[in-house]
């Protein structure tokens, strides 16, 4: 009787021992390294300001995995990543996502930035609201069913009485290219991707309205986060410590960017804005004014609603075969 006495405490004991160093190690693999996760983003784009910050600051490491940041070439190159198990998560906005649910994909959508555009005109053309744009030339980052596009000509129908289609002479091209456009006098107004337009009013040119703002003026929540981090729902649910250590490190990362100005004097090369402090400090305020500091059940009804408003101005095209928001494009599970 007393050897099976013993026996049971070294069993409960041993079973202690092993939950105790289960638990600890949650983020270590078998050969006791940390679990990786590979984030995928454009090579040249603004969320390397964050991840830079999140490995210099090692709060992967303080969270117990690994950061292994992979620049991609595109758009197109980050999905395609995804789909190919290259990656773990890129950076998209909430309607691909919606799209691809709709196609029959698994990817779900966690907040990262309300920072999306605006439209920004030359001082000369006389261009100070959207009501100015008749008859014009106007520049626009992308394609005809560009979101910021598809936004702004629904405020100009809802504010003005406007079909911006018929009554604006468009153009359309990369970014890059636009802003060329306007600085060479080319086009009278541009409708472009929130860092350009930083660059264009650090040169003197005239900011007409945020996209943040066409939504508050549509009476929709212009905290609405469109970019965010996208993962494989599946996935998500098999891994739910190692994307939740991630997701708590880029929402870190986002605090101190937020908070503590310093953090930015290490970025400034990234920034190609190292030898410019006026463009500087216009791409690290405008940076900040567009940080989504927290993940909140009121950004998916506010998301739902400009959903409603792209599906009804771009339609298919944009939005493809879904009528409305999946309940799954968001992941909810990060904050329940």
């Amino acid at each position: 009787m007393g050897d099976n006495l013993f026996m049971k405490k070294f069993i409960s004991i041993a079973v202690a021992f092993f939950c105790f160093v289960s638990l600890n190690l949650h983020a270590v693999s078998q050969d006791g390294k940390k679990e990786k996760i590979k984030v995928g983003v454009l090579k040249w784009g603004t969320a390397n300001w964050e991840l830079n910050t999140l490995k210099g600051q090692k709060l992967d490491q303080k969270n117990d995995y690994e950061l292994e940041v992979v620049g991609l070439g595109s758009k197109n190159a980050s999905a395609t990543a995804l789909q190919g198990g290259e990656v773990h998560v890129i950076l998209s906005d909430y309607i691909w996502v919606n799209r691809q649910r709709a196609e029959g994909a698994n990817y779900t959508f966690v907040p990262h930035s309300l920072t999306v555009g605006g439209l920004i005109s030359a001082n000369e053309s006389g261009i100070n609201s959207v009501s100015d744009l008749k008859g014009k030339k106007l520049g626009i980052a992308g394609g005809p069913v560009d979101k910021s596009w598809v936004i702004l000509q629904a405020y100009a129908k809802e504010k003005f009485g406007m079909n911006l289609k018929d009554e604006v002479e468009t153009v359309f091209a990369a970014p890059a290219v636009i802003n060329e456009q306007l600085m060479e006098g080319n086009v009278d107004a541009v409708l472009n991707f929130w860092h350009y337009n930083a660059r264009l009013k650090a040169a003197g040119m005239n900011e007409v309205i945020s996209v943040k703002d066409v939504l508050t003026e549509l009476d929709l929540n212009g905290q609405t986060p469109l970019l965010g981090w996208v993962f494989d729902k599946g996935w998500a649910e098999d891994n739910k410590k190692l994307i939740s250590s991630f997701l708590d490190s880029s929402y870190q990362t986002k605090e101190m960017l937020l908070n503590d100005l310093g953090q930015w004097e290490g970025l400034k090369k990234k920034m190609k804005a190292d030898e410019d402090e006026t463009l500087f400090i216009a791409l690290r305020d405008d940076y900040r004014a567009g940080i989504v500091d927290e993940f909140k059940v009121d950004h998916i009804a506010s998301a739902s609603d400009v959903f409603a408003v792209m599906a009804t101005i771009g339609g298919e095209k944009l939005v493809g075969s879904a009528n409305t928001l999946d309940p799954n494009t968001f992941w909810k599970a990060y904050i329940d």
